[in-house]
């Protein structure tokens, strides 16, 4: 992916989850479905009103969705979407980041070493070199 198409999608993607709450709202959707009260208690500190706002803007993006479980008052139980969970890796390696060498990173059971995050290609069958030759283009 060349430099510029780079950061066009950095862009989008900050757009979509680049503040504390809605990263901490997917992270603990990755738990499970969740209702309203149950959000609250996964997110500590998050007010009713920015739970709500970002609850409505995850669905709008196609992120997360609210499925009614109750018709008087209507409540909603909310999930993440196949989008919404491709973000469990995103967020692995932010943790793994911010953590260090180790923190919450995956680790090779057998070894106990951290394991690198690689592009793999499931036709050739072999690891792709994002800044090599045979680089990446956008999709």
């Amino acid at each position: 992916m060349a430099a510029a198409e780079e950061r066009r999608a950095l862009d989008r993607a900050a757009g979509l989850v680049g503040d504390r709450w809605t990263l901490l709202l997917v992270h603990a959707l990755l738990e499970g479905t969740a209702k309203f009260s149950e959000l609250e208690e996964r997110v500590q500190g998050i007010s009713p009103t920015a739970l709500t706002s970002r609850l409505r803007q995850l669905e709008d993006d196609a992120l997360v969705v609210a499925s009614p479980y109750q018709q008087r008052p209507v409540r909603h139980a909310y999930g993440l979407t196949d989008r919404g969970r491709e973000l469990a890796g995103v967020l692995r390696l932010l943790a793994a980041w911010e953590g260090g060498e180790g923190g919450d990173a995956a680790v090779h059971i057998a070894c106990g070493t951290v394991l690198d995050v690689v592009h793999w290609c499931p036709t050739c069958e072999s690891p792709v070199d994002p800044e090599g030759a045979d680089g990446l283009i956008a999709m």
